[in-house]
């Protein structure tokens, strides 16, 4: 009976998120449908089958500290991470917050100066002035950096057309194997008025 509050209880959470991913695009009308794909580690599945249910059960009903548990503390972990990736999300939706996570992306994750992220800046203002719903209808071209064709995105994610950060994330990589620099790819762009 306990193993079953147990798995009743880590299934709860799983629900929990996928309604919370699929829901949150929809409530701001996005016209794209959405779709959500959910992973499971073969080694939690095997720490879970692991652990002790009595002393995880009562952190399903809230008699101790969820976070003072093994399972606990896997479950605080991932949702700490879930909710910071929402956040950034969230936060690249409005221009002034998509240059912000796309400086930090710039910066932390590939490494380059704030010099490149200024050429950055100047070409994704010229192609979709930051929105990441930017469309082309003509071209085809879609998103923050103005992919063509747009579905070449879904190699960095499948939800390109509704994330913001997967469209940055995909545009820096682009511009890194096509131009090596943000700078680069902007002198392009200011020569020939595509990049």
């Amino acid at each position: 009976m306990k193993r079953m509050n147990k798995s009743a209880g880590i299934w709860g959470v799983v629900a929990s998120l996928v309604f919370l991913s699929s829901a949150l695009p929809s409530a701001y009308g996005l016209e794209f449908p959405m779709s959500s794909q959910i992973e499971i580690n073969p080694d939690a599945t095997a720490l879970a089958t692991q652990i002790d249910p009595l002393s995880t059960t009562p952190a399903f009903f809230g008699s101790i500290e969820l976070a003072a548990t093994s399972v606990g503390s896997l479950f605080a972990s991932d949702l700490a991470l879930v909710s910071s990736l929402s956040r950034q999300v969230e936060m690249a939706r409005t221009p002034f917050g998509a240059k912000k996570v796309a400086q930090a992306i710039l910066v932390t994750e590939f490494g380059f100066s704030n010099a490149q992220y200024s050429c950055l800046n100047n070409l994704w203002t010229k192609e979709s002035h930051w929105n990441y719903k930017a469309h082309n209808y003509r071209s085809g071209a879609h998103g923050i950096a103005q992919a063509l064709p747009a579905e070449k995105m879904s190699v960095v994610g499948t939800d390109w057309r509704t994330n913001p950060v997967t469209q940055i994330r995909w545009g820096i990589r682009y511009i890194t194997m096509r131009y090596d620099t943000p700078c680069k790819a902007w002198s392009h762009f200011q020569s020939r008025h595509y990049y």
